[in-house]
């Protein structure tokens, strides 16, 4: 399958000239802020253990999943008041973690950069492959595969832009 790379182009300037409006004539959201974001586990512990151990995101809370019994929902502080929610489905073969349509690429969650240096050294401590890229990314996968990325760009930036 080739990319017409000129046709993709045109076709986003056409869809930002339709439908992006400069920051000062944008309505204000409906929303109040992402709650959080459940991804699945299969291993609680594990799954406890990087993300806090490794990654240093407090565990905020285990609870019972109201939607399946028996199944874990718990939440992770990522700061900013937004939290990294996981379920885990014991007994439900969910098999493993694909990127498909609709589903997730990745999260990029924000941090300090200079927390940022020594989290890709933690990383690299826990043995976890990781890239770098453009000196402010860093990605590599959770224990059950979830693409992750730690940008050091503040919340609303990326790469030196304005995304918010």
């Amino acid at each position: 399958m080739s990319t017409d790379v000129p046709t993709l182009d045109a076709e986003r300037d056409r869809i930002r000239r339709t439908h992006l409006r400069p920051a000062g004539e944008r309505p204000a959201s409906t929303a109040r802020g992402l709650h959080h974001t459940a991804l699945v586990s299969s291993d609680v512990e594990r799954t406890v253990r990087f993300y806090q151990d490794v990654l240093g995101f407090p565990l905020t809370e285990l609870i019972e999943n109201r939607d399946y019994p028996g199944s874990s929902h718990f939440f992770f502080d990522i700061g900013n008041g937004n939290l990294l929610a996981f379920f885990d489905f014991p007994g439900l073969d969910v098999g493993p973690y694909a990127e498909v349509l609709g589903g997730l690429h990745h999260i990029a969650i924000s941090v300090e950069p200079e927390r940022w240096d020594a989290l890709v050294a933690r990383l690299t401590e826990a043995g976890v492959e990781h890239e770098v890229h453009s000196g402010v990314s860093v990605y590599f996968r959770d224990p059950d595969g979830a693409r992750v990325e730690l940008i050091a760009d503040p919340l609303g930036e990326m790469y030196g832009e304005q995304v918010l």
